[in-house]
């Protein structure tokens, strides 16, 4: 049987796509084998594909489906292209350095690759940035996803089999209480400049759909953690602060409270949202794994006391500093992804404590990816005090 023909016999028909090791005979999850995905013959723009999620996408696609990609990134601080290096030499991955406010360059990106989809992950994350400087979120959340959906507006007029994604965030919808979870349903209410341009990007897609009938999906996710995160974010900053021998900052009193989904766990989702999710749809992406910062960072000390123990003997616990709280800081998030799970038939594989403990593991193991971050671009100083 010619490639061809094998592509052909197993497209189209499952439509699920899972962030797996690929297997010869079919993915096996949670006791159900499944068929590759279809995804893996489309041409793929990853936006932002340089960064934490996006390149964990890009990785995917090129590694274990046979998606061809093309990742689109600015290369700022964050941008780095050694988390690609495994898939680098892929004949199906290219990567081009662009911004996604040029509107010429995203009109030639269109024309030169001819996608199918696109992913569009490119954004300033940070909200400890965004309160520094909140005038480059603007710029790229905001202006940069209504450059980008006036691009995909005039493909998709010719091209009308092409798909729009737009990744976001859960802190769109503000800060939940004791109790209570994010819907789909749930008003936006955001609080700091970055939930606000995340929350305007949204909006954008939306009214891009409505408007002109582009054939938009979102995702709203949880607090992401994994390999290659940027060590700017909770997790990487207090296991290389751990290791440094540094102070662990926690801010205020360590209760806010986060729901945890693994990278690997989230591009699982972006699969399956971008094959059979209903156009102009919305979909939230959590990993019901609800602990505080501080219960975080506890879980972080004891993996390590186990794995890496420290010279004098004493616990990673001892280097636990409060610090003061950071402006506006949302007590709580917590996503409710019923709609995800029962409408695709996503469900994550990680709990928080197997995911983090292979987190942790993955920094000892992997010093040649973060030593360089930590020595010239980012050391671990405090970050958004409000002037």
């Amino acid at each position: 049987m010619s490639k061809k023909a094998l592509i052909t016999g197993i497209t189209g028909q499952d439509g699920s796509c899972l962030a797996e090791l690929p297997l010869s005979k079919g993915y096996e999850v949670h006791g159900l084998v499944r068929r590759r995905s279809s995804m893996f013959s489309k041409r793929c723009i990853v936006t932002g594909g340089a960064g934490f999620i996006g390149s964990a996408l890009a990785r995917h696609l090129v590694r274990d489906t046979e998606a061809t990609v093309l990742v689109v990134d600015k290369l700022t601080y964050a941008g780095n292209l050694e988390s690609l290096k495994e898939v680098a030499d892929s004949p199906r991955y290219s990567f081009l350095q662009a911004d996604i406010c040029d509107q010429a360059a995203m009109d030639k990106a269109f024309a030169d690759f001819k996608p199918d989809t696109i992913f569009h992950l490119a954004a300033e994350s940070h909200v400890d940035r965004s309160i520094d400087g909140p005038g480059e979120f603007i710029r790229t959340n905001v202006v940069g996803t209504a450059t980008l959906l006036q691009s995909a507006l005039a493909w998709w007029r010719a091209n009308p089999q092409f798909r729009f994604q737009h990744i976001s965030t859960d802190e769109v919808y503000g800060s939940l209480g004791a109790e209570g979870f994010f819907t789909e349903k749930t008003p936006y209410a955001p609080h700091s400049p970055y939930s606000a341009s995340k929350a305007s990007s949204d909006h954008l897609v939306r009214a891009w759909h409505d408007t002109y009938g582009l054939p938009t999906l979102i995702t709203n996710c949880s607090n992401n953690y994994g390999p290659y995160h940027f060590p700017e974010k909770l997790i990487p900053l207090v296991i290389l602060n751990a290791l440094d021998g540094k102070p662990l900052p926690v801010y205020g009193a360590g209760a806010n409270v986060r729901d945890w989904l693994h990278v690997e766990d989230h591009v699982a989702a972006l699969c399956l949202v971008n094959e059979k999710g209903t156009p102009g749809e919305t979909y939230n992406v959590g990993g019901h794994n609800e602990r505080t910062n501080l219960e975080v960072v506890q879980t972080i000390c004891r993996i390590l006391d186990e794995l890496r123990p420290r010279a004098d003997g004493s616990s990673y616990e001892s280097l636990v500093t409060f610090v003061k709280d950071r402006p506006g800081h949302d007590l709580r998030y917590a996503i409710d992804p019923t709609k995800l799970m029962d409408e695709l038939g996503w469900k994550p594989k990680h709990t928080f404590d197997t995911g983090i403990r292979a987190t942790v593991r993955w920094y000892l193991e992997n010093d040649w990816w973060w030593r360089p971050i930590r020595e010239a671009k980012y050391a671990g100083q405090r970050l958004g005090v409000a002037k």
